[in-house]
């Protein structure tokens, strides 16, 4: 079982937990003057790369925030946990 770390209760196990997608995606200024392909990109469309991959995770079963993950998506490793609105943080080897 996966254990992810809340920045806010400590580590839990992952079926406490409900995931969120993709982190950082901006909200649309102007969503009403969006066309529809352009509306479809924002909700549906995210990359899909092999490797570190910041998420959006909430702890639903504890405090209930939100919080971003840096995870591999290869390996299923947490390397980085931060609050919402933090930058996300350098986690390559050696930097």
């Amino acid at each position: 079982m996966l254990i992810i770390d809340c920045p806010n209760c400590g580590p839990r196990p992952e079926t406490e937990y409900g995931y969120g997608g993709q982190a950082h995606v901006a909200y649309p200024e102007d969503p009403h003057a969006l066309t529809d392909e352009e509306w479809a990109q924002y909700l549906f469309y995210r990359d899909n790369s092999r490797g570190s991959y910041a998420e959006r995770w909430v702890h639903s079963a504890g405090c209930r925030k939100w919080f971003n993950a840096v995870r591999d998506t290869r390996t299923y490793e947490i390397s980085a946990v931060y609050r919402i609105g933090e930058a996300r943080p350098d986690t390559r080897k050696g930097a």
